[in-house]
C-alpha cells in the first residue's frame, strides 16, 4: 500500500533499550547552556532569569534572537535525531521510544539535577522525524496559539489542546492507514508517542505554572525543582 515501508530493523528489547538510551542522551544535549556561555561568557544562566526556562523563547530574550533561534534548532534537532537513531536501532517502534525519550531528556536532563526545557522544541523534532504527516498541521496549530493573546497568556490550556490534536491525528492516521511522508509507517506508536511525550511537556508546563503562582506568593524565592507538581 503507498506509504508504507518495511521496518528496516527488528525492534528487541535490547535495541529498544539503546534506542531510549540513546534519545535520552541526544534530549539532554545543554544546547541553551552552551548557547548561553557562548553569548555572555558564562555571565547569564537561564535557569536563573526571565522565566528561568532553559528553553528556546527565553533565550531570545535573554540572548538576543540569533542565540534563541540557534537553541531552538539545536533543541529540534535533538528531537529528530532521538527518533532517527532510533530508528536505526529499532525500526519504527525504536523511532517513536528514542524521539520520547529525547523528549524526557531534554526536559529532565541528569547533567543539571532534571533541571531542563519544557519540551515542545524536542517534541517538533520528534514529530519532524516521526510523524511528517501531521508537520504542517502542527506548524498551523502552534502558529495559530503563538498569534493569539488569549492562547499565550494560557500556556497550560494551549499546550494541551495543540497535544490532544497530535495525539488524535495519531490515532486518525493509525486507524487510516494514511501515508507518513518518510516517518515510520503509522502504528500504534504514532499515538502512543504523541501521548507519552505530551504528558511530559503537559507535566513541565503545569510545575512552571505552580511555581509561577508560588513566585508571586514570595516574589524573593527561587525554585529548584525539576518540574512537575
Amino acid at each position: 500500500m503507498a506509504g508504507r515501508r518495511r521496518p528496516a530493523t527488528t525492534a528487541t528489547a535490547p535495541r529498544i533499550g539503546a534506542a531510549a538510551a540513546l534519545g535520552y542522551l541526544a534530549g539532554t544535549l545543554p544546547s541553551a547552556d552552551i548557547a548561553s556561555r557562548l553569548a555572555s561568557g558564562g555571565a547569564t544562566d537561564l535557569r536563573l532569569v526571565g522565566s528561568t526556562n532553559p528553553g528556546a523563547a527565553n533565550a531570545i530574550k535573554q540572548l538576543g534572537p540569533r542565540w534563541g533561534y540557534g537553541v531552538l534548532a539545536a533543541d529540534v534537532a535533538k528531537g529528530a535525531a532521538g527518533s532517527i537513531g532510533g530508528r536505526l536501532l529499532a525500526g519504527s517502534a525504536g523511532a517513536h521510544v528514542g524521539g520520547t525519550a529525547a523528549v524526557v531528556g531534554h526536559c529532565f536532563p541528569v547533567w543539571t539535577g532534571f533541571r531542563g526545557g519544557k519540551g515542545v522544541a524536542a517534541s517538533a523534532g520528534q514529530c519532524l522525524a516521526t510523524f511528517p504527516a501531521y508537520t504542517p498541521i502542527d506548524l498551523t496549530v502552534a502558529a495559530v496559539t503563538a498569534s493569539s493573546r488569549r492562547w499565550k497568556q494560557r500556556a497550560f490550556a494551549a499546550t494541551a489542546v495543540a497535544s490532544a490534536v497530535w495525539v488524535l491525528a495519531g490515532l486518525v492516521w493509525w486507524r487510516r492507514d494514511w501515508p507518513n511522508g518518510w516517518g515510520p509507517s503509522p502504528g500504534p506508536g504514532l499515538p502512543l508517542a504523541a501521548a507519552a511525550s505530551s504528558a511530559v511537556i503537559l507535566c513541565k508546563f503545569a510545575g512552571a505554572a505552580r511555581r509561577s503562582v508560588g513566585s508571586a506568593a514570595a516574589p524573593s524565592s527561587t525554585s529548584t525543582e525539576p518540574g512537575c507538581p
